[in-house]
């Protein structure tokens, strides 16, 4: 079969149809792929903001449980009397009724001038240290593990027990009763928990 000039003018219409058909394909395609791409993006783009979303409420959580730990423990300070300003005056008389209890011969000491262990001027709430030097007559060993273990416990302060001295007393060669066998030499601190600045 033979095209002749007649049947190529027949089929000018049609073929020109089916380019025009073939270019809105085309043209249909590279939209959908350009609509694919933007969907594509805005999920990408949805899926990072969910993503920095629950990170932030996993830091928020973790930053709500930290805080209500520390509350948990500022409560157990203020229940120890650990918080506020120091009570001297209710420690000396604690070491007093402590000595009287353990009938220890003898006791004297001396507080030091209190000393912030931060920086106290950057923070709300601060630890302060009050050093203090201890001497004891002693009957035996156990009057001084009896009377820091005593101490730490009614305190109210944390007592940390920095270093002891234990030495027999002068003139005690030979045993007797009711008389110090020893001498104690301590050095302590006891620590509080105040606010450094001025509440706003």
């Amino acid at each position: 079969m033979t095209f002749t000039q007649r049947d190529l003018v027949k089929l000018q219409l049609p073929l020109i149809g089916a380019l025009l058909l073939l270019v809105i394909a085309g043209l249909l395609a590279w939209w959908s792929l350009l609509d694919a791409q933007k969907a594509e993006q805005q999920r990408n783009v949805a899926e990072n903001s969910k993503n920095q979303i629950e990170q932030r409420l996993r830091q928020v959580r973790t930053e709500e449980q930290e805080i209500k730990e520390r509350a948990q423990l500022f409560q157990q300070l203020q229940k120890a009397g650990i918080t506020g300003e120091e009570k001297r005056l209710d420690w000396t008389e604690m070491l007093r009724d402590i000595q009287s209890e353990l009938r220890l011969p003898g006791m004297t000491y001396e507080f030091g001038a209190q000393i912030p262990l931060d920086n106290a001027a950057t923070l709300d709430y601060a630890y302060f240290a009050s050093p203090m030097r201890l001497q004891l007559r002693l009957l035996h060993e156990a009057d001084l593990l009896n009377f820091l273990a005593r101490l730490q416990k009614e305190a109210k302060a944390l007592v940390l027990v920095r270093r002891c001295k234990l030495s027999p007393q002068p003139g005690t060669a030979e045993v007797r009763e009711a008389q110090p066998q020893l001498s104690a030499e301590c050095e302590l601190q006891w620590i509080t928990i105040r606010r450094s600045t001025p509440p706003k």
